[in-house]
């Protein structure tokens, strides 16, 4: 491939043509400017990516206009055709020469326009990008009763605009990375310079230059390829809909990866802590919010725990149970024809097969799926002898449980953990439970998010720190006059109490 591009404009036009060719979107306007020079010149871009109402009147309708002619060829003869066309010829505001091929159709495939100027060995980029895009609108996956109801889109321009609107903030930085030989996708890394330890942003940044991969299509092949445990079921960094959660991530110390064409942005690091808040959790009062969170790791532990614990208590442990309770478990087991864990089993994969079913299938369909399986099945089911009344209750709680979890990817990787603990209830009991749960957590202690511990706050410097006091619980707003120890901040206190306390008392 050749490096440079050539100062005859007819043989850049033919390579372009023979780099792109069999593409019937590939367009190539020709045309000449000025009455005495005749100067040749090349419009290229690619159909449907560029706007080409601003093409036709700002790049050819302002070079071909007639009063600017004359104006252009004088200026033709005192400095060279090049600099010419770029101060007087244009009147776009984004423009920029280059003289290599590669950012030349980087740029075209990205929605830019390229302009040749015959007798010159530089092409003007003009940005031009008008490529379709979804509007902005409400998040999908994180609905709140209160608060912003902007989401992001998959345009990236679009995402670290509406970040931009929430921190106007002189140290705020965007890194712009270009991630994947083919696919060329634009990856922008944002944190706050004198707020983001310096060691995080670097380690961010080392990993998204190490990636050599052919596409990025989504952000979530990114985030496989950044994260540290790579073969843990737990997700090790944060990912989210919403323009304020990132807002708030970044006040936090936290950096934000935005990846072009995914409505998907990825906060790290990403802990315990971190992943069983929500974004309500900002605009609801500090009691209600508490008592959320205490509910949320009820569900977790229900989620994790509810039918192992049958499982064990039925076949290994009834005498743990109340008299009248393990007298009305065995009767309502009495003709079932199959052991605990295989009906528990039976019941949980059944759910799993209808909540992908929901999944796949979007609208009224998915309700009615959902209907169907939780009554019709579950009755039929009781009726049928199959299972035990007991177990669609478990079941049923488990279920509920799984959506108390504010991540879809952390509420899962606890569904398949539920799993291994069944197995190991049904073959060791309540001591196969106390084993797995102990795997668990020292699973969850080793594993890391780009160099913070996972089990952060809850271990480490956060317990030192104070940081419970915002992830178990959340306390009042004047309390929490510290960011987060766990992110290892530079400026540490994000709120000024004297100030506060001495208009407060004015006030009064």
């Amino acid at each position: 491939m050749i490096e440079k591009i050539s100062k005859n404009i007819d043989a850049n036009i033919q390579y372009i043509k023979d780099i792109l060719r069999d593409n019937d979107d590939l367009v190539i306007r020709n045309f000449e400017v000025g009455e005495v020079l005749r100067v040749k010149m090349s419009v290229v871009y690619i159909d449907g990516l560029i706007n080409k109402d601003f093409i036709s009147q700002f790049v050819i309708g302002s070079l071909m206009r007639e009063e600017d002619i004359k104006s252009f060829t004088l200026e033709g003869y005192k400095t060279t055709i090049f600099e010419a066309v770029q101060k007087h010829g244009l009147y776009s505001s984004e423009i920029k020469d280059e003289s290599k091929w590669d950012p030349l159709f980087k740029a075209m495939l990205s929605g830019d326009t390229l302009l040749f100027v015959d007798g010159c060995d530089k092409a003007i980029i003009v940005g031009s990008r008008g490529f379709p895009s979804r509007s902005i609108g409400e998040p999908q996956t994180e609905t709140v009763i209160r608060g912003p109801r902007d989401g992001f889109t998959e345009v990236i321009k679009f995402n670290t605009t509406l970040i931009r609107r929430r921190i106007r903030d002189t140290s705020l930085r965007v890194k712009m990375y270009s991630v994947g030989r083919r696919s060329q996708t634009d990856v922008a890394v944002m944190y706050i310079e004198d707020i983001a330890n310096k060691e995080l942003v670097e380690e961010v940044k080392r990993r998204i230059e190490a990636i050599d991969i052919d596409a990025i299509v989504d952000s979530t092949i990114l985030e496989n390829l950044i994260e540290d445990n790579y073969l843990s079921p737990f997700p090790q960094v944060e990912n989210t809909e919403r323009p304020d959660s990132v807002a708030a991530a970044l006040y936090e110390g936290r950096v934000a990866i935005v990846v072009d064409n995914s409505p998907f942005v990825l906060i790290v690091p990403a802990t315990v802590g971190t992943l069983m808040q929500s974004a309500e959790d900002h605009y609801t009062r500090w009691i209600e919010v508490s008592v959320t969170r205490i509910m949320r790791h009820l569900g977790l532990l229900l989620l994790l725990l509810s039918g192992p614990l049958y499982v064990a208590l039925t076949a290994y442990h009834p005498g743990l149970l109340p008299t009248k309770l393990s007298y009305f478990l065995a009767a309502s087991r009495n003709n079932v024809p199959f052991p605990a864990i295989v009906e528990a089993a039976l019941m949980e994969i059944t759910m799993e097969l209808l909540r992908e079913g929901g999944t796949r299938i979007s609208g009224p369909i998915s309700t009615t799926i959902g209907i169907v399986g939780g009554l019709i099945i579950g009755q039929a089911a009781v009726e049928a002898g199959i299972v035990s009344p007991l177990m669609i209750i478990v079941v049923a709680i488990t279920t509920v449980a799984t959506f108390v979890i504010p991540s879809y990817e952390y509420s899962a990787a606890f569904r398949m953990v539920k799993f291994v603990l069944f197995l190991f209830s049904g073959f060791f009991g309540l001591y196969g439970i106390t084993i797995g749960v102990i795997l668990v957590l020292s699973h969850l202690a080793k594993l890391n998010s780009f160099g913070i511990p996972y089990t952060s706050p809850y271990s480490g410097l956060g317990v030192i720190e104070g940081d419970l006091k915002d992830v178990l619980v959340k306390v009042p707003v004047q309390k929490l006059w510290l960011r987060p120890g766990f992110t290892k901040p530079r400026d540490k206190q994000r709120m000024r109490l004297d100030k506060y306390d001495e208009k407060r008392n004015e006030d009064i």
